[in-house]
C-alpha cells in the first residue's frame, strides 16, 4: 500500500457536482492543538472527520448540478454531513479521526462521497535535521549543485537568530 498524507488546514477540495468545476479550501474548526508539516505549530492543523458543516473558506464550489434553476443552476452552499476513509488508528483531542488524502465528504445536495480532496495541503520544507540525517550522495542526486554544508550553516544561523 502506498503512503498516504494526512490532510491539513488549507487542503483543496472539489465536488463532483460543481458545474465549473471549482475548488475550495478546508478550514479546521474543531481543534487548535494537533499540527502536521508545520515546524512552528501555527498553520497546518490536522483535519479530522469532525470537520462537519460549513468548514470551507468560501463554502461554495460554484454552481451545483444538483440544483437546476431554469436554464442555469443555483449556487452551491457547501455543508459537509460526514467523512469517509479516515485514519482509524489515532483519535485526536476532538474525538476525531484524521483525514487522509483519499478521504471523501458527503453533502446533502450531492451523493455520498461527492467531495474529494485534490491536494492534502502539506508542503515539503528542508530543515537542518533533514540534511543531517540524509546521505550526501542522495542529496546530491535529488538537488545537484546545492552545497548542503553551506545550507546547513545558513539554516543554523537563521534558527539561532529566532
Amino acid at each position: 500500500m502506498a503512503e498516504k498524507h494526512f490532510v491539513v488546514q488549507g487542503a483543496t477540495c472539489q465536488c463532483q457536482f460543481s458545474v465549473e468545476p471549482k475548488t475550495d479550501k478546508l478550514k479546521v474548526l474543531t481543534h487548535a492543538k494537533h499540527y502536521a508539516n508545520d515546524k512552528d505549530g501555527s498553520k497546518k492543523l490536522i483535519a479530522t472527520d469532525k470537520e462537519i458543516g460549513q468548514t470551507m473558506e468560501k463554502n461554495t464550489f460554484g454552481k451545483c448540478k444538483k440544483q437546476p434553476a431554469g436554464n442555469d443552476y443555483l449556487p452551491c452552499m457547501t455543508n459537509i454531513t460526514k467523512w469517509s476513509g479516515m485514519y482509524e488508528k489515532v483519535t485526536y483531542s476532538n474525538k476525531g479521526k484524521g483525514l487522509l488524502e483519499d478521504s471523501k465528504a458527503t453533502c446533502p445536495m450531492g451523493a455520498p462521497d461527492c467531495i474529494t480532496i485534490k491536494d492534502h495541503g502539506q508542503t515539503a520544507e528542508v530543515t537542518k535535521k533533514n540534511t543531517e540525517s540524509s546521505k550526501p550522495e542522495v542529496l546530491n542526486e535529488i538537488l545537484p549543485g546545492v552545497n548542503f554544508t553551506d545550507l546547513g550553516n545558513a539554516i543554523l544561523m537563521i534558527e539561532n537568530k529566532a
